[in-house]
């Protein structure tokens, strides 16, 4: 393995390399339109990679000498709740600033309320949500499908099989997903995020280890320092001061928000800023107003908040973490306790000694004690050993080799 390889076991395509280039920097391949459709939605973990893979073809378009990827059409479908309402408002930006036709369709398997659809909701809905997938890729001649996860991903794969349109999946958890498991071996790749989900012995053509695509914003200042001073006064906050960054997750963290909420006084004593994103429609479950602390229900710029923390609290989401990884935040992640496989657990832990794993349960006085001390002076060793296992944990190329695949599927049909 090369030495510059930033993640082992991820092998880095070379503008020298015929078979390994990077659809992104080889400015002398012949490009081709590309009309794709993507399928995710429910939460914003199941909308976020394909907002990245989006961001990482707009940062490319108009640079001299660079090649990308030509997107001519988009079709994206969605469950229609209203957690994914912010993150669609940024696909919509999205489209309009590379000048791609965009159609959102609905296909309301999920309940509106959160968690998975039951079996009688599945069987009265499944049907009619793949007559109109298969409707929508006609009409927009869909020439690849991908399935970012989550029950929409369902409908929408089995129409494009039918309908003869490849299908790429991307698995952006440590832990497959029903889609995943379900829909892997009707489609054309599998693409992991991380090892742990990769099936022994079948990493190759069609199951591929790509890392989590992040947008090309997400690399760290070269003068963090002054970096974070300024991002911090841009924010609102004293740059002399300690800023914690607290991330809830598209639908917010009600375990998170009653740590904070209960030991926001001691924080701000103790010198530590806090922006608290509570999650949509969950103001009153933050802190009241006070000088050095801040409550938001959606968080539009992630890249800057994380520019100005000096250490982050989450939950274990993928996409959250891929972001941590990228931007190289130390992070305390506190994975969400009742899922049955426990994957935010897992996706901590492909951060390895980046992040601190703390239980919910654990979140008491002593731990905020730890916290501050964490946040301060004393805690700037262990903040620059974490800085520097992020720095290896999430390779740089991730969504280049995302859209390679769908190229070359979309070439082959």
């Amino acid at each position: 393995m090369a030495e510059d390889n930033p993640l082992p076991g991820y092998e880095i395509p070379r503008g020298d390399d015929p078979q390994g280039a990077s659809p992104l920097s080889s400015a002398d391949r012949p490009r081709r339109s590309l009309r794709l459709a993507i399928a995710g939605g429910g939460t914003g973990g199941h909308v976020v990679p394909g907002l990245h893979l989006l961001d990482s073809l707009q940062e490319v378009i108009g640079q001299v000498g660079v090649a990308a990827p030509r997107l001519e059409d988009l079709l994206w479908f969605h469950s229609g709740r209203r957690a994914e309402e912010r993150c669609l408002k940024e696909l919509d930006r999205q489209a309009a600033e590379i000048g791609v036709d965009l159609e959102r369709v609905v296909l309301p398997i999920e309940p509106e309320g959160g968690g998975a659809p039951s079996l009688v909701r599945l069987s009265q809905r499944m049907v009619p949500a793949f007559f109109s997938a298969r409707k929508a890729m006609q009409a927009h001649r869909s020439e690849v499908l991908l399935g970012l996860g989550g029950f929409t991903t369902a409908p929408a794969a089995l129409a494009a099989r039918a309908l003869g349109i490849p299908v790429v999946l991307l698995e952006i958890n440590a832990t497959a997903g029903k889609a995943t498991r379900t829909l892997g071996p009707f489609c054309q790749r599998v693409l992991h995020a991380w090892r742990e989900t990769l099936p022994l012995d079948l990493e190759g053509e069609k199951h591929q280890l790509v890392g989590p695509p992040v947008a090309r914003r997400f690399v760290p200042p070269a003068d963090r320092d002054m970096a974070r001073r300024s991002a911090k006064d841009d924010l609102g906050f004293d740059p002399d001061r300690p800023l914690l960054l607290v991330l809830g997750g598209s639908q917010g963290a009600l375990g998170l928000n009653a740590f904070i909420r209960n030991h926001v006084s001691y924080l701000l004593g103790s010198g530590v800023q806090v922006l608290h994103q509570v999650g949509p429609g969950r103001r009153s479950e933050g802190a009241d107003s006070l000088d050095g602390y801040e409550a938001i229900e959606f968080l539009d710029d992630v890249y800057t908040a994380l520019v100005a923390a000096d250490g982050v609290l989450c939950r274990g989401g993928a996409s959250t973490l891929a972001e941590i990884g990228a931007m190289e935040a130390p992070a305390w992640v506190v994975p969400y306790p009742h899922h049955v496989d426990q994957h935010q657990v897992r996706n901590a832990r492909q951060l390895s000694g980046g992040v601190r794993i703390v239980e919910e349960q654990d979140l008491d006085h002593a731990r905020c004690e730890e916290l501050v001390r964490f946040l301060g002076a004393p805690g700037a060793e262990e903040r620059d050993r974490m800085r520097h296992h992020l720095r290896e944990a999430v390779p740089a190329n991730a969504a280049q080799r995302v859209w390679n695949e769908l190229e070359e599927l979309a070439v082959v049909r």
